[in-house]
């Protein structure tokens, strides 16, 4: 395990839980230039300004309104109402596809009240049902995102109580957790959509696999499942061995292009995206956006080091 993985990461990670980091990296005015690389401002102008970019290279997109972890059933109204006044916007664009639906949103069911003390899960089901209702008035898709793995079974709860009614809801599974191949031949079965993504949270080996090779491993094991499955499997990694093994993939379960997609992050490996969507290929972009971006940027720089290394020239630059 090389000495960011081991050293870098964890401590990166454990500066997105700190509120005294989170206050000196938003006074930084070096930071904005280096979150912009990252996300697509901070109003749903700026969001579907940058959804019209993508779009009209070919690409689909996912956004993400950002935050987590709400504390108040009145911060987590505020988060629907948002994901309400975007899907309108989205709507405007005139762009529902039957087969696979271009235009998305991701959720974090812990922005919509999922750890409330008092009814957190319903809360957080019946908040996400009126978001997947609008999403379906409007010709949009869902997709449930994964945080840490203390809220895994209650996410998949939600989730397969949503999918009773939405079967075109989907949700996010981590190849790093020990449990991701039991739980892809789960939802592989059932036809759901499913984004397989490597993970970004510091997770312990208990639950955990903690080495980049083995996680690549189990990656690799659970896209297999996912493409033998019935369901359909949204590539999400930006790792190139991923990426190549992909192709042999779709032609032995003989998935075409309307059978699975990739996805990478917004303004990460932008060229590769576009080569991947003028072959032809499915791309959708993870677009996220809002002011509550610190724990997502903090990820984006624990995730490779050529991040850091981005923020950390920005640094030396301002000097």
């Amino acid at each position: 395990m090389g000495i960011f993985q081991r050293v870098g990461r964890p401590a990166i990670l454990a500066a997105s839980r700190s509120p005294r980091l989170r206050r000196t990296a938003e006074r930084l005015p070096v930071t904005r230039k280096v979150v912009d690389r990252f996300v697509a401002g901070e109003t749903i102008p700026d969001a579907l300004y940058t959804v019209g970019a993508l779009r009209d290279s070919g690409r689909f997109v996912t956004v993400d309104y950002l935050g987590e972890d709400t504390s108040s059933v009145d911060d987590a109204e505020r988060t629907v109402q948002a994901y309400l006044a975007l899907l309108d916007g989205l709507a405007r664009r005139g762009d529902a596809d039957t087969t696979v639906r271009p235009l998305e949103v991701s959720l974090k069911l812990s922005a919509l009240g999922q750890a409330l003390p008092r009814d957190g899960e319903k809360i957080a089901y019946e908040n996400a049902h009126t978001i997947c209702a609008k999403a379906r008035e409007v010709g949009a898709w869902v997709t449930v995102d994964a945080e840490d793995h203390t809220t895994t079974d209650s996410t998949l709860a939600i989730v397969r109580d949503l999918r009773t009614e939405f079967d075109w809801l989907g949700t996010v599974l981590q190849a790093y957790l020990h449990r991701t191949e039991a739980d892809c031949r789960e939802f592989a079965a059932s036809g759901a959509r499913i984004r397989l993504c490597k993970g970004a949270y510091d997770e312990p080996a208990s639950v955990a696999y903690r080495d980049a090779a083995d996680v690549t491993d189990s990656y690799l094991r659970c896209l297999r499942v996912l493409m033998a499955g019935s369901g359909y499997p949204m590539v999400a990694s930006h790792d190139p061995v991923i990426i190549d093994a992909v192709p042999a993939l779709a032609r032995e379960f003989g998935r075409g292009v309307d059978g699975f997609e990739y996805q990478m992050l917004y303004n990460i490996r932008d060229a590769e995206q576009r080569r991947l969507a003028e072959a032809g290929n499915h791309v959708r972009v993870y677009v996220p956006f809002g002011d509550e971006w610190y724990g997502y940027f903090v990820r984006r720089l624990a995730e490779r080091p050529a991040n850091l290394m981005f923020f950390l020239r920005a640094l030396a630059e301002r000097r």
